[in-house]
């Protein structure tokens, strides 16, 4: 299938395509892999493909990031690898984008496996080599992981290396994969998918595809804006008349403050201790009044699902947003001004009668959809009678907003987990979502509390 990939370039909307339906072996192969690197640069890398401009292959770091990627291309699932190159795994050294000045000549495959060994073990599926000469001195380099079986063990490292980032150290026993576009630690739920390839049979595996439905919100200045809102409350309560000093003035003060709802204590003592009461609880009220104020102002999202020619049985999945937050969805006819700048004095209800029905959670029992925060991380977790085969199973878009904590990403990851009843098997996946354009705190607030419809 051809890989698409869409071009930054914003002098002109283009679309990069590459065939990854051919074996990449044979220099004519090799070459449509390399143009396509030096046209695009490191956004060519996927699970399959990995780009170096530069790489010592006689030095230990340099040793050591080869046997990292071909530690996470062995590592993968089968019905995952196979949807690409059939399989293989390509990894390029000596090339970026617009150029490949390729890397000294005189490495030789004999050479780089025995380098490689003490890393990758005994046991470790042979790799191929290939090489594009650049000049008389210099050549790109290629080097080819065999597509993953069934049936396979786990691939781990068998030595330590301490590199000069974190990122490039290996650890002995650690067990990499491949992510969508470098090799990393594997979670666990990767490695009990491994197992279970390990195994090499039981049910069909699990294909599953993930899509976020809606935004995933950006805002900008949001307790700033807040901060100044309240700080106009107090200055508006500073500034309103002084209670009446007659006795007969006081007196129709309280009877309409009793029977009308008025706003509360009116001598200057009770006003005075109104407002550091209302001072003390500044950071709650802020904090409640944000969750209100986002929840009525920007839109839900939701979760689409599809496994591929499988039914799914109860199944369980975890989707986690990170550094991202929830706030519960709340309906436009529910915003509700006092509910985010919280006034120093509440009006008062003679009768009692007043009754938050934004606050009353309409999900009937069984409702297949959670949510919660968990650290810097926002988890969605999905519990359906089932997931059929080829058939959408959608989310609605009215249970929470999503909102990425740092106003300027342009996009978050987002990874999930899924199990099924009765299987032991774990998948799991991990995408990159585009966050929405930027909202200043102001314009929303404008929009949502004095605009008219």
């Amino acid at each position: 299938m051809p890989f698409e990939h869409a071009s930054s370039d914003s002098s002109a909307s283009k679309v990069v395509s590459m065939d990854t339906d051919v074996l990449p072996l044979g220099e004519r192969a090799l070459r449509s892999i390399l143009d396509h690197v030096t046209l695009v640069g490191d956004e060519a890398e996927t699970t399959y493909l990995e780009v170096k401009s530069s790489l010592d292959l006689s030095s230990k770091a340099g040793v050591a990031k080869v046997a990292k990627f071909l530690l996470g291309a062995a590592n993968r699932r089968p019905h995952e690898a196979a949807r690409h190159l059939h399989g293989y795994a390509v990894l390029v050294i000596g090339a970026q984008k617009g150029v490949a000045p390729g890397v000294p000549r005189g490495v030789e495959a004999h050479e780089l496996e025995d380098r490689l060994r003490p890393y990758l073990g005994p046991q470790f599926p042979a790799f191929e080599f290939g090489r594009i000469g650049v000049d008389a001195e210099n050549e790109v380099l290629f080097v080819i992981a065999q597509p993953p079986q069934d049936g396979q063990t786990i691939f781990p490292c068998h030595k330590s290396l301490q590199g000069d980032e974190r990122r490039d150290s290996l650890e002995d026993g650690a067990i990499y994969v491949r992510g969508t576009s470098n090799t990393r630690p594997a979670r666990s739920g990767e490695v009990l998918a491994l197992v279970e390839r390990a195994r090499g049979g039981g049910k069909p595996p699990i294909e599953l595809e993930v899509e976020v439905l809606g935004s995933i919100c950006r805002v900008d200045r949001v307790g700033e804006v807040l901060e100044h809102l309240h700080e106009f409350e107090e200055e508006n309560f500073k500034k309103q008349e002084q209670p009446a000093t007659n006795a007969f003035a006081s007196t129709s003060t309280f009877l309409a403050s009793s029977i009308l709802g008025g706003t509360g204590p009116q001598s200057a003592e009770d006003r005075e201790e109104a407002l550091d009461a209302w001072r003390i609880g500044k950071p709650e009220h802020i904090a409640k009044g944000r969750e209100h104020f986002l929840g009525v102002g920007l839109p839900g999202a939701g979760i689409r699902v599809v496994s591929r020619d499988r039914f799914i049985g109860k199944p369980h999945l975890i989707v986690t947003f990170h550094d991202c937050e929830l706030l519960d969805h709340l309906e436009t006819d529910d915003a509700d001004y006092e509910k985010v700048i919280e006034p120093v004095v509440r009006r008062h209800d003679p009768f009692g009668t007043a009754i938050d029905y934004s606050a009353l959670r309409p999900f009937p029992r069984g409702h297949p959809v959670a949510w919660s925060n968990r650290g810097k991380d926002a988890e969605v977790v999905l519990t359906p009678e089932s997931f059929r085969p080829n058939v959408p199973w959608t989310s609605d878009q009215d249970d929470y907003v999503i909102l990425a904590r740092d106003p300027q990403a342009r996009s978050v990851t987002v990874t999930w987990v899924l199990t099924e009843d009765g299987n032991d098997a774990v998948t799991s996946g991990e995408l990159r979502v585009p966050t929405a354009s930027l909202i200043d705190a102001t314009d929303l607030f404008t929009a949502v509390f004095l605009e008219e419809d």
